[in-house]
């Protein structure tokens, strides 16, 4: 099993997914194009794909020129039956692959905060074990319309679409279920700086949250990233 894993932003992670991909023995090749290294012209290299997360915005072609490339990879993956995953700013890129309208700045989540499943999850066979409901690690302010023909898999008071298939295996993870408590950890440290602008209290407010939500949040967090790499 081959993985490529796109890299959009410095001191991103694959987190629990990466311990998934490892417990199946995968190979992973990891493309920084935020760093100008080139993406694959096309899927038929890799069994599957993920897109991590970033600071920059899903339409954010001048500060991101790989992301034209990068959407059409996606939809290529998609289009010969391939997995891909894509988290945060990588959701927000799949939706934009399939025709789903980014809305920038509308949909501010940080922190441990609560995920409903949909109806349509209880047949999603990346979804359908999981608990209706759970706490999960966001980071975010932007969202997506879901795209025509999408399933909505999850949502949130803040932000409807938190998660949505299209074709077999084309995920898009709005939260970050790939971030358990040790990676939120490295992310207090190396964002220190954006945090401490965004969300002054935050370092006083971790320990109690990471304690009363992070042991549900990591369990539902390594099964999902499992079952994903199931569907592979």
């Amino acid at each position: 099993m081959r993985v490529l894993v796109v890299q959009n932003f410095v001191d991103t992670g694959l987190g629990q997914v990466g311990a998934a991909l490892a417990e199946a023995g995968a190979e992973i090749d990891r493309c920084c194009a935020h760093l100008g290294e080139a993406l694959p012209a096309d899927a038929g290299g890799h069994d599957a794909m993920v897109m991590l997360g970033g600071g920059q915005n899903a339409i954010d072609d001048d500060h991101s020129p790989y992301f034209p490339q990068l959407v059409e990879l996606a939809r290529d993956f998609v289009g010969k039956d391939k997995a891909v995953l894509g988290i945060c700013l990588g959701s927000q890129l799949l939706a934009r692959a399939f025709g789903g309208e980014n809305r920038i700045g509308c949909a501010t989540e940080f922190g441990w905060h609560g995920i409903s499943l949909t109806q349509e999850a209880q047949d999603d066979p990346v979804f359908a074990d999981l608990p209706e409901g759970f706490p999960i690690f966001q980071w975010h302010d932007d969202t997506f319309t879901l795209p025509e023909g999408a399933v909505r898999l999850a949502s949130s008071p803040v932000a409807d679409n938190q998660a949505f298939r299209v074709g077999r295996a084309g995920y898009g993870v709005q939260f970050h279920f790939e971030a358990d408590r040790a990676l939120v950890r490295d992310w207090n440290e190396a964002f220190a700086a954006v945090i401490a602008r965004r969300n002054p209290d935050w370092p006083e407010r971790h320990g109690a949250e990471a304690a009363r939500h992070g042991p549900d949040a990591d369990a539902v967090g390594l099964a999902l990233a499992r079952a994903w790499v199931a569907a592979i």
